[in-house]
Parts: C-alpha cells; structure tokens; sequence
C-alpha cells in the first residue's frame, strides 16, 4: 500500500487509495483523473450549483462529475445528474468530504474529521450550524428571507447549499418526519403574504426532494402574517417575521447543540 502523507490527530478516519480506479476496500467504476492540465472541464446547467464545492471549484472534481455523471458528456449537469456525483463523492470521502486533489496518483488521502461526523454520516457541524431551538413539535430553525428573491419564492443561487447539511440529515435518518412553515410580515395584502408563504414553504421542501429526501416526508403550511415573531412595525421586526421554520417532528434540540 502506497504512503500516507501525515495528518493531524482530530482526524477520526483515513482511507488510503491504492490507486485511484481501485480504491482499497472496495471496487469502484469512478474516476478521478482530470486529463490534461490544459482542458477546462467547464460546468454548466441547474444541477451546478447543486455541487459540492469540492466538486464544483476544482478542476479534477469537475472531471470526475464529467467523467462519470455527464450522460452527454457536454457539460451540462442536471440536478439529477448533480445528485448522484454529490452521493458518490461523498460515498467515498465521508461526511467531512475532505479530499485531497493534489496528493500524487496512489497515495490519495481521505479523512473525515471528527467534529464534523455525525451517526450515519450526516454532518454534525452544518447541523449545529442551524441554531436550533425546542419547539413545541420537535427541533426547530429558521430559514431567514434572504435565501429567496424579494418578494418570491424563488431560491437565490446557493441557498441550496445552505440546505445541504438538512438534506444529509433526512437522508441519513428516514423515519424523521418534517414540518416545513412558511411566514411572513404584514406588508401586502394578507390573501398575497398567505400565498407567498405556501410557495416558500413549497420552494424549501422541492430543494430538499432534488436533494433525495423523500417528499412524503413533508408536512408543509403557510401561515401568511397571521404568526409574527416580532412586531412589524420595524424593518427588523418585519425581518424576524418573514421566515419559513423547519421542524425535526420528535428530534430533540440538544441532538445539534
């Protein structure tokens, strides 16, 4: 077995490749080799900005989503398509997804850092990064209105990312149920802020199911400006009240603190 380059001791799990299309301990069909120095294994399509970005910001990582997951081989990636490269890479980096690109051919390191891994693999620092609170059903955040465009339910670009962490959560855990509560302020008419809310609660639980939760899983409602947080006669209390609040339905807060 080829040599490991050190690493540090908060570092809980090391996978040591072989070579690149035979990883140790298992058989895989995938390939990392990015070719040429010179080709730019350019991305395009709405499955992009669904990448890891160890995926999508480095050039063998580009390759191995052309390589193996490009059906067309044009560079244009689906969600679809998007999906399946973020579950093989992930497969076989862990939780952490900490590769590193530049180790020589047959002496590739994965680790997985402790603090990042979580029971099932689903990534326990993004979750604690959700602030959740106890709430009445379960485990609950906020998704403030900044991940959408003013006014709609439209994700801003990224925002998937923001939802990433969920996502591995549900899809590690399966028989996790979720409220999904769209809110907010009292700008508007309340028949237009009540639509406007079942749409984003909407937007939230399709960015989860092109992420692999299952749907059936969802429990979804809007609630318009009938259940502000805060007052909305300030910019900041119009702020607090324009939300969509996710619930883990039994899960308990102190599991992401």
């Amino acid at each position: 077995m080829s040599s490991i380059r050190p690493i540090s001791a908060a570092l809980a799990c090391i996978l040591t490749l072989g070579s690149l299309a035979q990883p140790a301990h298992a058989q895989s069909r995938w390939d990392f080799d990015g070719g040429p120095a010179s080709r730019n294994w350019d991305l395009e399509g709405p499955g992009v900005r669904m990448l890891y970005p160890e995926l999508r910001d480095n050039r063998r990582g580009r390759a191995f989503v052309i390589r193996n997951f490009d059906m067309q081989h044009d560079g244009f990636i689906t969600p679809r398509e998007a999906i399946a490269a973020n579950r093989a890479f992930a497969d076989l980096a862990g939780p952490g997804r900490r590769y590193d690109w530049d180790a020589p051919r047959g002496s590739t390191v994965i680790a997985v850092p402790v603090e990042r891994a979580g029971p099932g693999g689903w990534d326990r620092a993004g979750m604690r990064g959700y602030h959740f609170r106890q709430g009445r059903e379960g485990a609950t955040f906020d998704i403030s209105d900044i991940l959408f465009r003013t006014g709609s339910a439209e994700l801003r670009p990224g925002a998937e990312a923001r939802l990433q962490p969920l996502a591995g959560f549900l899809r590690a855990n399966p028989g996790v149920r979720v409220a999904i509560d769209g809110n907010t302020d009292s700008v508007g008419s309340a028949e237009s802020n009540l639509q406007l809310s079942r749409d984003r609660a909407g937007a939230v639980a399709d960015a989860l199911e092109q992420m692999g939760v299952n749907g059936a899983r969802f429990r979804l409602a809007g609630h318009g400006e009938a259940t502000p947080r805060a007052t909305n006669a300030t910019a900041q209390g119009r702020q607090l009240n324009r939300r969509v609040e996710v619930t883990l339905i039994g899960r308990r807060a102190a599991e992401f603190g």
